[in-house]
């Protein structure tokens, strides 16, 4: 797989480079359940057409920027860990959009010409709630006018579990509540941090979220080995797992470690979504 980092001063040049393909857009922290049949849909379709997949997303969150930095956003994963994703789910090019005021400002039909039909794009396919353009303006049923009716378009459905959108969203909820043994179901695969043991303390690594302060059962993973454990996550002291690591992995080594959560267990955080929910279903 091809990871393409555009911005204005590069664009033309990729412009010129584009070969035909199908692109799947969205921002897709976290690539989720909706993001991966965004993504499968648009595989199908790229194999329907022999063509190749790409996936256009952005950096950094379009809240940060329109915000002004006012807004801080709580990635769930890396651009690195996005790669890694994208290329096992048979993705060829993954374009990462810098996201600036100048992109913000871009009309809906800008942003079709310039990033989607000079890019070779022929066919999109993007979620139901998907939005482009100066303030978000264009949308999925308006896209293929947009692009001059060069575009062929696919809308994927709402995906929803047990009736609740799957959304980056409510994952990052789900976390600041510590119900990460909920994460599975929406994200197909339990939620996993990577971070490094310096032989004192647990370093998480950039654009990930940690789950709310507690206790929880989790797996340490290494290289070549795993350990279940216990971690605790405190305020002020960070990730304090049950026991020393040294035994089991030398901070020397400078090894890649990574934490699956699995279930809190000192109790469940009250927090406010549950509290609006229960109150509908009383009321």
């Amino acid at each position: 797989m091809e990871t393409i980092y555009l911005n204005p001063e590069n664009l033309t040049d990729y412009q010129h480079e584009a070969k035909p393909s199908v692109m799947a857009l969205g921002f897709f922290d976290g690539i989720h359940n909706g993001h991966r049949q965004v993504i499968k849909t648009a595989f199908q379709k790229a194999k329907e057409r022999k063509l190749s997949l790409s996936v256009m997303s952005f950096f950094p969150h379009p809240k940060t920027v329109l915000s002004k930095g006012r807004t801080h956003v709580d990635y769930l994963m890396p651009l690195s860990e996005k790669e890694k994703i994208f290329c096992e789910l048979g993705v060829d090019i993954f374009y990462i959009v810098e996201f600036d005021k100048e992109f913000a400002s871009l009309s809906p039909e800008k942003f079709a010409s310039k990033y989607l039909v000079d890019l070779g794009v022929v066919h999109a396919v993007a979620g139901f709630d998907y939005s482009y353009g100066f303030r978000g303006e264009g949308n999925m049923d308006r896209l293929q006018d947009d692009s001059g009716g060069l575009l062929e378009i696919t809308k994927v459905s709402k995906v929803e579990y047990q009736g609740e959108k799957i959304s980056s969203t409510g994952i990052r909820e789900k976390l600041a509540c510590g119900n990460v043994e909920d994460l599975p179901d929406f994200l197909g695969r339990p939620y996993e941090v990577a971070c490094k043991w310096d032989g004192t303390s647990l370093v998480v690594g950039p654009h990930y979220t940690l789950p709310a302060q507690g206790r929880y059962v989790v797996t340490v993973k290494g290289t070549c080995q795993s350990h279940v454990s216990e971690m605790t996550i405190k305020k002020q002291k960070g990730l304090i797992p049950d026991q020393s690591l040294t035994e089991l992995f030398n901070p020397n080594d400078n090894e890649k470690l990574s934490i699956i959560w699995h279930e809190r267990i000192d109790g469940k955080v009250i927090c406010e979504r549950d509290i609006i929910s229960a109150y509908v279903q009383v009321g």
